[in-house]
């Protein structure tokens, strides 16, 4: 569970969290996902492997504003050894704020799709285990 503080400058002029910070914190959260599971951003980096964002999508359902504190949940959705699925549960006291997805390939440094099982299969099998429905 990643755990973000609601900074001041995320906030608009009505003193709601814009609707875009959310989008930021789902990286944090990926980010601090991976780390956990040994393969931080740094390390698939240096193995050549990048992530790059094909869709997200946020469902918000509660607003939040300066100095509140949301958790968030990060599970891997799908994964099909090239597509990975994750989903965010984002809660502030219990309550969910929002629930959002991201989708994400693998490419090297030249931009070519990586097929992880045949190149990277200590990461594939970390993926592919950590599925959840």
């Amino acid at each position: 569970m990643y755990r973000h503080t609601v900074q001041y400058y995320e906030t608009d002029k009505m003193g709601i969290t814009h609707h875009s910070n959310y989008i930021r914190w789902m990286e944090e959260a990926r980010v601090g996902f991976l780390a956990n599971a040994g393969w931080s951003y740094e390390r698939l980096e240096a193995a050549g492997i990048f992530s790059p964002v094909v869709s997200v999508s946020c469902n918000y359902k509660r607003n939040t504003t300066f100095a509140d504190k949301v958790d968030i949940d990060v599970k891997i959705r799908e994964f099909n050894g090239v597509r990975l699925k994750l989903g965010y549960t984002m809660l502030h006291d219990s309550a969910v704020v929002c629930e959002a997805e991201s989708v994400h390939c693998f490419v090297n440094g030249e931009g070519r799709l990586i097929r992880l099982k045949r190149e990277f299969p200590d990461f594939c099998e970390m993926l592919e285990k950590n599925v959840c429905e």
